[in-house]
């Protein structure tokens, strides 16, 4: 199972079509002075751009790459990023918010989804 992460589209609560691209990925201690790795997407939904930025802990990073023993890498970070993403679009939770921070369960459990696709990379 590919994780795309730089352009996708995944349907919103009504079915509607929301298109996503990836736009930077970058320690949030150098924009927001934040222990976290950011991961900003751009979506466009009935014609409008809007932004979403989702907050990876840096403390919940190095536990999860140790229990998953994948290495904290920017694809790795993004991919975990665009499952949240497209969890949030789908089921509408936490939609609305231009900022969201993933807990470390989250985290761990984006982490499992990816390990066979990452393994088969190293």
């Amino acid at each position: 199972m590919s994780v795309p992460f730089r352009h996708f589209t995944a349907p919103d609560l009504f079915g509607s079509p929301i298109e996503v691209e990836f736009r930077w990925l970058q320690n949030g201690i150098s924009i927001r002075h934040a222990d976290t790795v950011d991961v900003k997407f751009e979506i466009v939904m009935e014609g409008r751009r809007e932004e979403r930025v989702l907050a990876l802990p840096h403390p919940h990073l190095l536990r999860v790459s140790a229990e998953s023993g994948h290495p904290i890498t920017d694809p790795w970070c993004s991919r975990m990023a665009a499952l949240h993403l497209k969890h949030m679009i789908e089921s509408g939770d936490d939609f609305e918010k231009t900022l969201v921070t993933l807990t470390g369960d989250q985290m761990n459990e984006y982490a499992k989804q990816l390990k066979p696709e990452l393994a088969e990379a190293y």
